[in-house]
């Protein structure tokens, strides 16, 4: 059922909009949507409905393939209260402009717009994120930073700028829409709808994004918590073994045995795949040169990269980038 109609006539229901972009997070729109279906279950009324929109009003299919039939196409949405533009994997190539067209003029009215996770990226190319503080999707930071650098691009889980509400995406949504909810609506009733969902911590925006290091790797001992950090900190820009041993406080030799105890293999080994994986994350979800790839992974050149790659995941970084534009 339509959730409009239960909310036909009374002027006081929130009308929230979520723009779908192709492939879409199935999981990141239903975070988003399902806080406000128990606001209204809770409270007993309807303080939000929420409709789906399209660029020409056909289904849209998710990025695990589920498709949603929008009840609109934005030529014509009806006026809403929020407007949140959902997208996900494959959007390095989006450039709609018909659909910026109509982002700015949503905008322009004043009403709040957002970005769930590379949603963000959306609205930064129809111009709406100028001179703002904005979040996405950890994997899209760096491409976000690099595409516009005059955009404050934070690492937070999300981020209300104004009207500008941007988040990482995922389970974020829940986040950003119990802010939302807590601010309508008061803290309770955010706190209750968080409890609906078996969400035991309102997280605050500022958090990280990332699982913590030390429950990643099921390790407690902070000096290779720190050093992991290190070196995920600088994957352009490799620190040296003997740097990142004196930064944690051991000697050398400590830390290669400290590394081989907890991990089986040497602490370089592991800074090297740390590298791999991020330039694999790049082969997916980049337009990038295997030569840029390269160079933002910390490989002298794009041949450094391929030998590398191969060694490791069996198969070249050109053949990691056909698989992927073959799926």
């Amino acid at each position: 059922m339509d959730p409009s109609e239960n909310t036909k006539g009374n002027p006081t229901t929130q009308q929230v909009g979520f723009f779908l972009v192709p492939h879409f997070s199935m999981m990141a729109l239903s975070s988003a949507t399902e806080p406000l279906r128990a606001a209204n279950r809770l409270a007993g009324k309807p303080l939000y409905s929420w409709h789906l929109i399209s660029a020409d009003g056909e289904p849209v299919s998710s990025s695990s393939g589920f498709a949603l039939l929008p009840g609109f196409a934005m030529t014509s949405a009806p006026e809403f209260s929020h407007l949140f533009v959902v997208a996900s994997i494959g959007v390095e190539n989006y450039r709609n402009e018909q659909t910026f067209e109509f982002l700015r003029r949503y905008a322009a009215t004043g009403r709040p717009v957002g970005g769930i996770s590379l949603g963000t990226l959306i609205l930064a190319r129809a111009g709406l994120l100028e001179r703002r503080r904005c979040t996405i999707h950890w994997e899209a930071l760096r491409a976000l930073a690099d595409e516009f650098p005059s955009i404050e691009v934070t690492r937070e889980l999300y981020c209300i700028d104004g009207d500008r509400l941007t988040c990482a995406g995922g389970t974020a949504a829940i986040d950003l829409m119990l802010d939302l909810i807590a601010r309508q609506h008061g803290h309770q009733l955010a706190a209750e709808v968080a409890d609906q969902f078996i969400h035991t911590r309102m997280r605050a925006s500022q958090e990280s994004q990332k699982m913590a290091i030390q429950w990643r790797y099921g390790i407690e001992d902070r000096r290779v918590v720190n050093a992991i950090t290190l070196m995920e900190q600088n994957i352009e820009r490799p620190i040296p073994m003997k740097t990142i041993a004196s930064l944690v406080g051991i000697s050398p030799r400590q830390f290669e045995r400290m590394w081989l105890k907890h991990f089986n293999v040497r602490p370089s080994q592991f800074y090297l795949e740390l590298r791999l994986k991020a330039a694999q994350k790049l082969l997916h979800e980049s337009t990038y040169s295997l030569l840029d790839v390269a160079m933002r992974c910390g490989f002298t050149g794009a041949s450094h990269l391929g030998r590398c790659y191969r060694k490791f995941f069996d198969r070249t970084p050109g053949r990691e980038r056909n698989a992927k534009d073959a799926l």
